[in-house]
């Protein structure tokens, strides 16, 4: 299968290129049925020899390209109408009946209620592409999309999402006039499974109810199906928390699939050069170091205590918290004993053989670096962050109170 794709070089269209290549060239094999030959990427640069040649020769075409900020109200009918228009007339002219997508706006629908030139423009593309379809029997997909957002968007031009993630990661001023004003937003990732589903004639149709898309099986449009509805003032809290996060370590609940994950993949797209990297707090003694990681509101903590060869570490208890200790490296020894007991569980541990091994609420516990010159290096893992009002931790030897008789 050859593939269209006009707009190749702006948002939606670089991440659908990159996807497609990515199904070309067998990094993804998620789509199995899926075969893709050649990928005809089309934009301003190119001329309109190299358009007639890929209108030629292609099976199918993603039409994303237009006009969302010209110098000139005009420009817009000419950048998404007479584009559309300049497109259908080179299929036609080769007589390739190829399958055509057209990346309208949810502005469309507000024709008649809050005109535009940018919502008239979109219109009159639709219009000619249902024209095209009367016309010719070829399968036409007219998606109307929403507020647009996700990586490799650019910033301060026409997406709120793209200039808030951009200027919070640069510590940059951003305006809010009113925080209570609600979007309805699409995620680039979303959008391009999607178009992946349409190459595969698995497309998801739907009719229109003002601006809400109604999905039906035998709708004349066709829509995403899974969009985010979200305030302003939502976005721009759920900004600040990542921005803070190298300060206070919290990683916010991210549910799968919710708009907060795809919102803190957008966001550290745009982390300038010096952010990507950042220091930890080493907290180090004669021992060695204890260095916390990452907390997460409701799971807890992740922290690396790295021992020096022959000492011991933890010698304490909880009555509730419970741990995971995981050594990646070197050579030690846990010692577990349940508090009134001279049992002791030992559990020797090597980065050579990784498990996770559970300090059990009411044990006292330790850990021994067993090596003579190589650091035990280990990762802990808490189920509560900790609270120094209550640190639910009391010293207490692996070895106390142990009866000699």
């Amino acid at each position: 299968m050859n593939i269209l794709v006009t707009g190749s070089n702006g948002f939606v269209g670089r991440n659908l290129v990159e996807n497609l290549k990515n199904l070309r060239d067998g990094k993804d094999r998620t789509r199995p049925e899926l075969k893709i030959d050649e990928i005809y990427e089309y934009d301003t640069k190119n001329t309109e020899a190299e358009l007639d040649q890929f209108c030629s020769d292609c099976d199918f075409v993603f039409n994303l390209a237009g006009v969302n900020r010209p110098k000139d109200q005009a420009e817009f009918m000419q950048g998404n109408f007479g584009f559309a228009s300049t497109l259908l007339d080179t299929l036609k002219k080769h007589q390739n009946t190829c399958p055509v997508m057209l990346s309208s706006s949810i502005q469309a629908t507000l024709i008649g209620r809050y005109d535009s030139e940018y919502g008239r423009s979109k219109k009159a593309g639709e219009d000619l592409f249902f024209r095209y379809a009367e016309e010719t029997g070829v399968k036409v997909l007219v998606y109307r999309f929403p507020n647009l957002f996700g990586k490799w968007c650019r910033p301060n031009y026409n997406s709120a999402v793209a200039t808030f993630c951009h200027n919070i990661a640069n510590d940059l001023p951003i305006t809010v006039s009113d925080p209570s004003v609600e979007l309805e937003l699409l995620y680039i990732d979303d959008l391009v499974v999607e178009m992946l589903d349409a190459l595969e004639e698995r497309e998801h149709r739907c009719e229109f109810d003002g601006t809400t898309a109604v999905p039906t099986d035998e709708g004349r449009y066709c829509a995403v199906p899974m969009t985010h509805r979200v305030t302003l003032g939502e976005i721009v809290g759920l900004l600040h928390i990542f921005h803070n996060q190298p300060q206070t370590l919290i990683m916010p609940e991210i549910p799968a699939n919710s708009f907060a994950k795809k919102l803190y993949s957008t966001y550290l797209s745009y982390l300038p050069k010096e952010k990507i990297a950042f220091p930890l707090k080493m907290n180090t003694d004669a021992r060695g170091s204890f260095t916390e990681l990452l907390k997460t509101e409701n799971c807890g903590q992740f922290s690396v205590n790295i021992l020096k060869p022959g000492i011991t570490k933890g010698q304490h208890w909880h009555n509730s918290k419970w741990e995971f200790f995981i050594v990646v490296s070197g050579h030690g020894l846990i010692q577990e004993r349940e508090i009134g007991s001279d049992e002791v569980l030992e559990f020797e541990v090597s980065g050579d053989k990784i498990e996770a091994v559970h300090m059990l609420p009411g044990y006292t516990h330790n850990i021994i670096n067993l090596s003579e010159t190589e650091n035990l290096v280990t990762v802990m893992w808490a189920n509560e962050q900790f609270d120094t009002h209550k640190p639910d931790t009391f010293g207490e030897s692996v070895f106390e109170h142990i009866s000699l008789i």
